[in-house]
């Protein structure tokens, strides 16, 4: 049977764990910019992280945000929260699209200084701390492998599950009648001599 093939298919996200937050501030004339990157999987997660992030900092005058979300970037969503249209949300999405990342919200706090920046300073400040954090924060590449699912007998369970762990990622364990393991794996040819069946695909860290 011809089994659809993973090769070359990766994407780039940030080096953090899910719902991972690294931060980063900086001072422009007086004004604080403190930049906030997590990973995220969902929309949902994102609008959650930027929630968050305002009931926290709710003294600052803008919480500007972005993210990016999907393997092809297809998801990509700005917000200027009352900074001149274009300022802020823009040059934080541009930050995260000019790093080929996806599955990362971005949040940028300010808090005014007393000093007008203009639409210049403003663009400069907003994706300079953006960027800052994300380079911070690293990158994670992640590839797609198969997901397949090997079962086996409870006698034979233990020493098939270390193989399994060397050969790829297991990623669940279900003991019943028999023992089926859930792997991801890279390469089916991997899996020479012994009986799997595919159940589809799912991203890794490379």
């Amino acid at each position: 049977m011809n089994e659809p093939s993973t090769s070359g298919a990766t994407y780039r996200t940030v080096d953090l764990p899910v719902r991972g937050l690294v931060e980063a501030e900086t001072v422009v004339q007086r004004s604080r910019f403190r930049a906030q990157v997590m990973r995220v999987e969902s929309e949902e997660q994102a609008r959650q992280f930027f929630a968050d992030t305002r009931a926290m900092h709710h003294d600052a005058r803008h919480h500007c945000t972005a993210f990016v979300l999907g393997p092809d970037g297809t998801v990509r969503r700005s917000n200027d929260d009352g900074e001149p249209s274009g300022t802020a949300g823009r040059p934080i999405l541009d930050a995260i699209s000019g790093r080929d990342l996806v599955d990362v919200a971005v949040v940028v706090t300010r808090w005014f200084g007393g000093t007008l920046l203009g639409t210049g300073g403003l663009t400069r400040a907003y994706g300079d701390s953006a960027a800052e954090a994300l380079d911070a924060a690293g990158v994670r590449q992640r590839e797609l492998w198969h997901a397949v699912e090997v079962r086996a007998s409870h006698a034979q369970a233990g020493a098939l599950e270390h193989r399994l762990h060397y050969l790829g990622t297991v990623t669940g364990v279900d003991y019943g009648a028999d023992v089926q393991f859930a792997v991801a794996v890279r390469d089916l040819s991997d899996l020479d001599r012994i009986e799997f069946e595919v159940t589809g695909q799912i991203w890794q860290d490379a």
